[in-house]
């Protein structure tokens, strides 16, 4: 199960800052590219499993998909796709590459402040 993986990556990191600060981390917020193959079901459930007695115990998750881009072959300008039939939102070409789907980021870590 990769998500079982990834849980486990993202258990560590949060539970080494949560050291670093010596909080208690209740919300954390991940992001990743739409192309990497991640359920969020199975990643907060295995999340939740491996965090039960751990200081990281509750802590939501939120996962954030990143779009999909393109750049334009014709005038280099980067654009969202929605759909594969979408055009260069500045010069209105079809001929785009796609752009390296960004990877998955541990973005931020709220802690309680009492």
């Amino acid at each position: 199960m990769h998500e079982a993986m990834v849980a486990q990556s993202v258990l560590a990191a949060i539970s080494s800052e949560a050291a670093k600060h010596h909080g208690r981390p209740v919300e954390a917020k991940i992001s990743c590219g739409r192309l990497y193959a991640i359920n969020d079901d199975a990643l907060c459930f295995a999340f939740d499993a491996l965090a039960r007695g751990t200081p990281c115990e509750d802590v939501k998750l939120r996962i954030e998909h990143k779009p999909i881009q393109g750049r334009c072959t014709k005038c280099r300008h980067e654009f969202d796709l929605e759909n594969p039939s979408d055009k260069c939102r500045k010069c209105g070409s079809d001929d785009f590459e796609l752009l390296p789907d960004p990877p998955l980021l541990l973005e931020e870590i709220e802690f309680d402040t009492e």
